[in-house]
C-alpha cells in the first residue's frame, strides 16, 4: 500500500469528500478504498481526527422525459474539501429523450459536472475537479473563426467556484493560460507506463543499444524528450505532412509520417501519445517502424478511446506490426477492448489517490509524485532482478 510520507503530521485543509460521478464509478471506488488505507496509520496533531470508513458522498443526476436533467447530492458537504470526479469520455452510458435511447458525450458529462458543483455551491470550503481526460482539450486552440471550447469550459469551472482542476496529459498544457492565477495541474503516467511495460514484455531492458523512444508527431515530443532522458536512451520523432488543400472531418488530412532519429534496427520501440482516437496515424507509425527494422514496438498512450472499433488493431496486431498497447484505466475501458491479448491497463487508480490525499493536505504535489524518482527505482529493480538470471 503507498505511503504518502509527511502527509499525516499535516493537518487538511478540510475534511475530505469525493463525489464520484457514475461515469468514473470504478476507479473511484478503487480510490476511496486506497485513501481509507493509507490513512489508517496517519497521526495529526489532533487527536480527536481518525480515519474514516470511506469518503464517498452519494450524488445523482437524474434525467426528466424530455432529456433535461439535475444534479443532487445525497450526504452533507458543508465545509468540507470537495472532489469532483467524471469521466468525460464515458461513451457507455445512456440516457432516455423522448422514448429514444441516447448515448452521453463529453458535454452531457460535462453538464453533470456543472451540475454537481452547483448543488454544492456555498456548502462546500474548497471544491476540486478531477477530470482526467480534459473536455474539448482537442479544441485547443483557435485558427480562423472558431470556438475555443477547452478555454471555455475552464474558465466555466473557475466562474463556478472551483479552486482546483486536476487532469492527465492536457493535449496542451498551455491552455491553462485561460485560467492564469487559478489552480490548473496535468499530471502525466510515466512511471505507470513503464512498469507495465516491465510487467507485461518478456526480458525488456532499458538500454541505448535495445530502446528507443518514439514521439508520433510533433506535439508529443515533450513527452517523449523526458522518457528518453530519464531512461538514458535515444529518442525519434515523426512529423506529419498534411494536405493543406483539403479537409477531411474537419482536419487536413495526414499525406506522410516522415522519422527524423537514428538508426532503429533491431531495437525495441516505445511510441508515447497523450491519446489513441481512431487509431490511424498512431497505426501508421508502427508499420513505419518496423519497416526501419525496429524489434518490439510498444504504444504506450494516456487515453485509449478507439473511436472506430479495435478491428484494425487486430489487423495490425496479427500482422506484426505491433507487441502490446499501454493505455490508462482513465476513461472507459469496454470489455471488447479489455478482451484483446495484446492490450495491457496502466492503472492509475493509486497514483490518483495520492494526488488527492496530497491536495487534501496542501503538499507539495511535485515531490511526493516525482515520477523519475519512481523510474529510477523501477530500473533499479530491473538491473538487479536482471543480474540474477546471468
Amino acid at each position: 500500500m503507498p505511503k504518502n510520507k509527511g502527509a499525516g503530521r499535516r493537518m487538511p485543509v478540510a475534511p475530505l469528500r469525493m463525489v464520484v460521478l457514475d461515469s468514473f464509478k470504478e476507479q473511484g471506488e478503487i480510490i476511496d478504498k486506497t485513501i481509507v488505507k493509507m490513512r489508517q496509520n496517519y497521526l495529526y496533531p489532533d487527536p480527536t481526527i481518525k480515519p474514516e470508513k470511506t469518503y464517498l458522498v452519494e450524488s445523482r443526476c437524474p434525467r426528466f422525459g424530455s432529456g433535461e436533467s439535475k444534479g443532487e447530492i445525497l450526504g452533507s458537504i458543508r465545509g468540507v474539501d470537495l472532489f469532483i470526479l467524471a469521466d468525460v469520455c464515458n461513451h457507455s452510458m445512456t440516457y432516455t429523450i423522448n422514448g429514444m435511447v441516447n448515448h452521453m458525450s463529453p458535454d452531457n458529462h460535462f453538464q453533470d459536472i456543472k451540475r454537481i458543483i452547483a448543488a454544492a455551491a456555498g456548502k462546500a470550503k474548497r471544491i476540486n475537479v478531477i477530470m482526467p481526460f480534459l473536455y474539448e482539450s482537442r479544441q485547443h486552440k483557435r485558427e480562423k473563426r472558431e470556438s475555443l471550447d477547452a478555454a471555455m469550459g475552464l474558465q466555466e469551472l473557475i466562474d463556478m467556484g472551483v479552486v482546483n482542476i486536476i487532469t492527465f496529459d492536457a493535449h496542451d498544457p498551455r491552455v491553462q493560460n485561460a485560467i492564469p492565477i487559478d489552480g490548473f495541474d496535468s499530471f502525466s503516467a510515466y512511471y505507470q507506463f513503464m512498469k507495465a511495460v516491465y510487467d507485461s514484455v518478456e526480458d525488456f531492458r532499458a538500454l541505448p543499444d535495445r530502446l528507443m523512444i518514439i514521439s508520433p508527431d510533433e506535439g508529443a515530443m515533450g513527452r517523449a524528450v523526458y522518457l528518453a532522458n530519464i531512461l538514458g536512451v535515444s529518442m525519434g520523432m515523426f512529423y506529419k505532412r498534411r494536405d493543406y488543400t483539403r479537409v477531411v472531418n474537419g482536419r487536413n488530412p495526414i499525406v506522410a509520417h516522415e522519422f527524423i532519429g537514428e538508426d532503429l534496427n533491431g531495437k525495441d520501440a516505445i511510441v508515447v501519445d497523450d491519446m489513441i482516437s481512431s487509431g490511424e496515424s498512431m497505426l501508421d507509425v508502427c508499420r513505419q517502424l518496423k519497416e526501419r527494422g525496429a524489434g518490439r514496438v510498444i504504444i504506450c498512450c494516456t487515453f485509449g478511446l478507439f473511436t472506430n472499433g479495435m478491428e484494425v488493431f487486430d489487423k495490425y496486431y496479427k500482422e506484426g506490426y505491433f507487441h502490446k498497447m499501454i493505455t490508462t484505466n482513465l476513461v472507459y475501458q469496454s470489455p471488447e477492448t479489455l478482451s484483446r491479448e495484446y492490450y495491457v491497463t496502466a492503472d492509475m487508480t493509486e497514483y490518483l489517490a495520492m494526488i488527492i490525499d496530497s491536495l487534501n493536505h496542501s503538499k507539495s504535489i511535485s515531490l511526493a509524485l516525482d515520477p523519475s524518482e519512481k523510474i529510477h527505482a523501477l530500473l533499479r529493480k530491473q538491473t538487479v532482478e536482471g543480474l540474477k538470471h546471468i
